[in-house]
């Protein structure tokens, strides 16, 4: 999974003196109150840190190695880290390179926080806004492994809640990776899959008034995958009626219109539990401007799209984020098809199309990695007729604040 949006609540913002050993007293913070009108975060916090420092706002580099690079790839490469140690394997998150373009969206309205001893990198904090009619933010965030317990997550959490209250933000979200394990276990709104109560995360996000909306699955697919007689099976179960198309990166122009479309009902029906996230607009000259965009960074798309015949419209698609290093995994994007054409295993169709196309291009990669809701078992199913095994949870929390 990219590293959007995602986060980690706490409170505080760290501040104070630069003496060596000395304590950081933080500035008071606001209160903020959930929908039920408690208080989230509030009062003072001292943090031990060695060498104290303020919370610094990083700049977006505006190319791959261009200015603030180096602090962006240090922010990011801790973002990966965290990751494996919580999943157990290293192929999870992308190297900087992969998830810059994300960054420098044009509708993006990315900001990235950091407290640096000396060199290094030891919190970062993820803040992604959208505004619209229910202004929303998505919220990350991580610490070094050798600096936590010392307050310093906390202090960035509240730093982006500052900011959210700031920004008159009425919904936070927050995508925390899970581990799975026994014992007593939180269920999500959406009443598919759990996450164990005992989770530092888990405690850590329920303490500070988020409610648990969503479970997803992250499922591997080992390759090279022989994807022969399941897209023999399921061409057959599509049938005469639908057509199979196939490209790299930027959408051919006739199908353009027809993408825009569909990219825009991929937000009105993934299923998003209780989390109510806002939908987002795409026209023609937003899919242009994207893939142009996309195209800056070190990965490929490829694309499988299905036309129906009768109407000569796109009906359905999914897309492979390729990177250009074959020793680096291959990750399952969006896949959609329109409700007026399900029933026909086209789900399955583009996928296995996809995945047959993708050894075809691009052999050598190691594997596919995907993240699912929980709830949406159709496509669960596809996946695990293809061969993918689970390694770990996400949980989507939210935070409604006045």
């Amino acid at each position: 999974m990219p590293d959007t949006r995602h986060a980690a609540p706490g409170g505080g913002v760290v501040s104070g003196s630069k003496g060596r050993g000395r304590p950081c007293l933080q500035n008071p913070v606001s209160v903020l109150r959930d929908a039920r009108g408690r208080g989230v975060i509030a009062g003072w916090l001292t943090v031990p840190v060695i060498d104290c420092a303020l919370i610094l706002e990083l700049p977006t580099p505006s190319a791959i190695g261009g200015g603030g690079w180096v602090d962006f790839a240090r922010g990011l490469q801790l973002h990966a880290e965290n990751q494996a140690l919580i999943y157990g394997r290293q192929d999870v998150g992308l190297t900087p390179e992969e998830s810059w373009p994300r960054y420098a969206e044009p509708h993006a309205s990315i900001r990235i926080f950091a407290v640096r001893n000396q060199d290094k990198i030891v919190a970062r904090g993820y803040y992604d806004l959208e505004r619209g009619a229910e202004p929303t933010a998505w919220l990350y965030v991580d610490v070094d492994p050798a600096w936590r317990h010392r307050g310093l997550g906390s202090a960035m959490a509240g730093r982006l809640h500052d900011i959210a209250d700031a920004d008159g933000v009425r919904k936070v979200i927050v995508y925390a990776p899970s581990t799975t394990g026994p014992g007593a276990q939180v269920t999500p709104t959406s009443g598919s899959g759990s996450l164990p109560a005992g989770n530092s995360e888990v405690r850590f996000l329920l303490g500070a008034g988020y409610q648990l909306e969503q479970v997803r699955r992250a499922s591997a697919l080992a390759l090279p995958k022989d994807a022969s007689s399941l897209l023999a099976e399921a061409s057959l179960a599509g049938g005469d009626n639908y057509r199979v198309h196939f490209w790299m990166n930027r959408t051919p122009d006739p199908w353009r219109s027809d993408m825009a479309i569909l990219r825009q009902q991929m937000g009105r029906s993934a299923p998003t539990a209780g989390l109510d996230e806002p939908e987002e607009v795409w026209t023609v000259q937003r899919l242009i401007e994207s893939e142009v965009r996309l195209s800056d960074g070190t990965r490929d798309f490829l694309t499988a799209a299905v036309e129906d015949r009768a109407t000569r419209q796109l009906v359905g698609f999914t897309t492979l984020a390729v990177p250009t290093d074959k020793d680096r995994p291959v990750n399952q994007e969006d896949t959609l098809v329109l409700s007026g054409h399900r029933g026909h295993r086209l789900g399955k169709l583009l996928k296995v199309a996809n995945l047959d196309h993708l050894q075809r291009e691009r052999p050598g990669h190691p594997v596919v990695i995907t993240f699912n809701a929980e709830e949406n078992h159709h496509m669960l199913a596809v996946n695990d007729s293809l061969g993918f095994t689970s390694f770990g949870h996400e949980g989507a929390w939210r935070l409604g604040l006045t």
